[in-house]
């Protein structure tokens, strides 16, 4: 039986606005962050998706945002939080590399590497899902770990992605015989949002 998880990204922060490293360290949504987990919200209540577990990163931004989204108790998971980007953490956006990223920051700033953020991602969400009572699940994470997890899937993505994962977009799973599959992907328009 196919099951369903929505991997989400958490809400525009402090640190996205003004263009920080964030990794493992936290900053506060912005207005405009709310605004858009109340726009995602909004997207699951219309179309009538109802979960059955919910599942955040232990990292303020992205338990916010799903407070946001649904009232569902949730659970909060280290495995679900951001690419770990060492002491370049809070830091200009201006220092990171050109991509792939690769063990840069493993090896420069005592980081995570690329491959370990795709195993820890892969290993997680496949926890959750392997479970027998989880049919519909949401999942709050981050832009760079949501990025790994759908590289150590690629070769099942039946969509492409031809942008950036912007704040709040939500990444469509199918979960069978311990696969995912990449079935959707929704990056909302939030220019009619106030942006200050």
């Amino acid at each position: 039986m196919k099951k369903i998880l929505y991997l989400m990204r958490h809400g525009q922060t402090v640190f996205n606005l003004r263009h920080k490293i964030q990794g493992w360290c936290d900053s506060p949504l912005t207005e405009l962050g709310i605004a858009q987990a109340r726009v995602a919200g909004e997207y699951f209540r219309s179309r009538g998706i109802v979960f059955d577990h919910a599942y955040s990163s232990t990292s303020e931004r992205a338990c916010d945002t799903l407070e946001l989204v649904t009232d569902l108790p949730y659970t909060r998971l280290k495995g679900l939080k951001e690419w770990h980007f060492g002491k370049i953490e809070g830091e200009s956006e201006d220092l990171n590399p050109p991509l792939p990223y690769g063990d840069f920051f493993k090896t420069y700033y005592g980081g995570e590497g690329e491959l370990e953020v795709r195993r820890r991602m892969a290993d997680t969400l496949g926890g959750i899902m392997a479970r027998p009572d989880h049919r519909c699940v949401l999942a709050v994470s981050h832009g760079g770990a949501c990025r790994a997890f759908m590289r150590y899937w690629e070769q099942n993505q039946k969509v492409e992605l031809h942008t950036r994962l912007y704040n709040c977009c939500i990444l469509k799973f199918e979960y069978e015989d311990g696969q995912f599959s990449l079935v959707d992907i929704v990056n909302h328009d939030f220019t009619g949002l106030p942006q200050g």
